[in-house]
């Protein structure tokens, strides 16, 4: 079970004792969790919580005033400069925007890794573009540009990036943001399908229940308070169990008059 791989102590993630600081300012400490390979990990929390902060220490931009990011037992912030950029290789990042050039087609937006880290010439570029659209359900918008296209059509074409170089790891920030609630549900169900076919580890930054509930398998949630994680775990079974007000509060929003 996926559930059960995330309590193994060779978790394919592992945050462990992070403390996130801008100076003396203390954003989170004491973080603690592990995601195992092939889960859907979403990182929770009000407003201002640290939840995209969080997400930067992960992918290696900004670094820990204390604690550890381990992939596969190896700790990304020890590690050597080349060794850093190897494992950054694993990843692939959704950006709220989408964060697609505008006077780039789609084709040429999810080509610009595959031409900087891949020997491949361009008709085996063209190919592998055209077959990360259809992956996204893009088939045939490769040469259409981002401002020609809708907000949810935008974000799967950055998930085609993202998916380029053919990560282990997604990494998403708020990816529902701006989007319609049916917008929302296909990305969702996007990332359900891509994390089934391809066994991708799938990080998710977002506040939004419909999403937490439909795709996660695991979570931690951040408290701006107490400025540390008050729990982990699958967030149905926390709804169910949590004795936390907070959690509770924050998993019933919107369901409660």
């Amino acid at each position: 079970m996926i559930q059960e791989a995330a309590n193994k102590n060779e978790a394919h993630i592992a945050v462990t004792d992070l403390t996130m600081a801008y100076g003396d300012f203390v954003v989170m400490r004491d973080l603690n969790f592990t995601i195992g390979q092939g889960e859907v990990f979403i990182i929770m929390g009000g407003s201002g919580c640290g939840k995209s902060t969080l997400l930067r220490h992960m992918i290696g931009l900004i670094e820990p005033a204390r604690g550890k990011v381990l992939y596969d037992g190896e700790s990304f912030w020890d590690a050597k400069p080349e060794e850093r950029d190897r494992l950054m290789r694993r990843f692939g990042v959704l950006y709220q925007s989408g964060a697609l050039w505008s006077s780039m087609t789609l084709a040429e937006n999810v080509s610009i890794p595959i031409e900087e880290y891949t020997n491949l010439n361009s008709s085996q570029i063209r190919e592998l573009v055209a077959l990360k659209l259809s992956l996204v359900g893009l088939a045939g918008f490769e040469e259409f540009y981002p401002s020609e296209i809708s907000g949810g059509m935008r974000k799967r074409a950055g998930l085609a990036r993202a998916m380029a170089l053919d990560p282990d790891i997604l990494f998403f920030d708020e990816p529902s943001a701006g989007l319609d609630p049916v917008s929302a549900k296909r990305l969702d169900d996007l990332i359900l399908e891509l994390r089934e076919s391809l066994n991708t580890t799938v990080v998710i930054v977002t506040h939004e229940l419909a999403s937490i509930f439909a795709i996660a398998d695991n979570c931690v949630f951040l408290d701006p308070d107490t400025r540390t994680m008050l729990t982990t775990g699958n967030p149905k079974t926390l709804l169910a169990e949590s004795k936390d007000p907070k959690v509770h509060t924050f998993l019933t929003r919107g369901e409660e008059g």
